[in-house]
């Protein structure tokens, strides 16, 4: 792909100089950007918690989906076959999490620390092609989850020594995640979420897409070709961007299903047969990101399974911008 002068389904080659100019352009307004919004879903397809700031750790975010529900083939369950799973809102306490019918008040206290010690309820679990180790949380636990969606499934915690790798065929390495669908963390811009606003009829929130992390400023879209930023001195890596699959038409607050967003996402934003919003990422390194780091992008992507023609980020209107 090229940078100046790139234009929607065009692909031109630059020479060096050009190139290398482009590409400082790039930087220069990508170092603009800024934190805006964290969240961490501690329950796989459950509601996510918004942060203020939030701890990396080797697999994502603290207790980001270390939690999941299952079949009884210890398969994962998700909004996709049960959008009732998002009346069941989730909270942070000091030693554990909270889960709370918003249909009837009542609520469920799940430890951080389990009772597990000798490990006799651990099993093997399934998430989508994956297979880990995960282990029961309790009896009481199972009953609670299946009165309140009225299905038989069980609550499964993800171990500190359960390691899944993510998908090799876009990260190769020894990077890890939880029971999230396949990657540690997914960005978008609050750009992009407003260029989509901008085509509804009705507005949507961000809650509809379920991100990690949340950044301001910039170009819609921008998000696609970040192959490498850095924010409070941690390094994260572009690896794939995300598929949607049909989570972004339920409506988070009543559990009701429609056809937008993904509608009209797939007259602008799809590319063999798959819409695309937002990043998957992997990291290096542990500590803290807060609302309010600075961005600060290192590299970008110039592989073409990162375009989609019709929206990439034209890097003729970033060179504007910067006169």
């Amino acid at each position: 792909m090229s940078c100046k002068g790139f234009k929607s389904g065009n692909v031109k080659k630059l020479n060096g100089a050009e190139k290398r100019k482009s590409q400082r352009h790039f930087l220069t307004l990508t170092n603009m950007l800024q934190i805006s919004e964290l969240y961490v879903y501690p329950i796989k397809s459950l509601p996510g918690i918004s942060l203020k700031s939030g701890r990396i750790t080797d697999r994502g975010f603290e207790h980001d989906r270390r939690w999941m529900l299952v079949d009884e083939n210890n398969r994962f369950l998700s909004q996709r076959e049960i959008p009732e799973m998002t009346q069941l809102a989730v909270t942070l306490e000091k030693n554990g999490i909270r889960v709370t019918d918003r249909r009837n008040g009542d609520s469920l206290f799940i430890p951080f620390r389990s009772n597990n010690a000798e490990g006799k309820n651990l099993a093997e679990v399934t998430v989508w092609d994956d297979t880990c180790t995960g282990e029961y949380v309790s009896v009481e636990a199972d009953n609670w989850f299946s009165n309140a969606l009225g299905i038989n499934c069980r609550v499964m915690h993800m171990p500190d020594d359960s390691r899944r790798m993510v998908d090799q065929q876009y990260a190769p390495g020894d990077n890890i995640t939880s029971f999230a669908d396949a990657y540690p963390f997914l960005v978008i811009g609050q750009a992009s979420l407003d260029d989509l606003n901008g085509r509804l009829t009705e507005p949507l929130p961000m809650n509809r897409f379920r991100p990690n992390i949340v950044f301001k400023g910039g170009l819609p879209y921008e998000e696609d070709l970040m192959a490498h930023f850095a924010v409070g001195g941690l390094d994260f890596y572009g690896v794939k961007l995300c598929a949607r699959c049909p989570i972004p038409t339920i409506d988070q607050n009543n559990g009701l299903r429609g056809k937008e967003p993904l509608k009209t996402l797939a007259k602008y934003r799809q590319r063999d047969n798959k819409v695309y919003f937002g990043q998957n990422l992997i990291h290096r390194g542990d500590g803290v990101i807060s609302v309010g780091d600075a961005l600060e992008v290192k590299n970008f992507h110039t592989a073409e399974r990162f375009i989609i023609s019709n929206q990439t980020p034209k890097f003729s209107e970033i060179d504007k911008t910067l006169v």
